[in-house]
């Protein structure tokens, strides 16, 4: 069986709705990019859907294979000990789903390099 790939960006989230729209940017971007790609976006707190919920939207569209993008720029106690609790109960939750949790998007030099491009402009 071929797995069928999926993409959960994952953010913080906040009490401010507007917060959450560079993260669902890059969502369509993916989309644009690869249309049929299944992409959700799924947050830690604050704001719905959460990681759990998000997951079971890419499980339940037939998905076999997540890869989890963490949305942010460090890697603080979310990436280290909040994400890696909610992986291992994602793969309680859905045995025949591959999760492959990502690093922090903060941590590729690529990332760093651009940021810093902006901040020289």
């Amino acid at each position: 069986m071929t797995a069928h790939r999926g993409i959960l960006l994952c953010g913080h989230g906040s009490r401010d709705p507007l917060w959450r729209q560079p993260i669902e940017a890059v969502a369509a971007r993916l989309v644009a990019a690869q249309p049929g790609l299944p992409v959700r976006c799924g947050y830690l707190e604050l704001q719905q859907p959460d990681v759990a919920a998000a997951a079971a939207e890419l499980v339940s569209a037939g998905v076999t294979e997540v890869t989890i993008v963490p949305m942010f720029l460090g890697t603080g106690t979310h990436a280290r000990e909040d994400l890696p609790r909610k992986l291992a109960l994602l793969r309680q939750a859905h045995e025949a789903v591959e999760f492959k949790l990502q690093p922090s998007v903060g941590e590729d030099p690529r990332v760093l390099d651009l940021l810093a491009s902006i901040a020289l402009e």
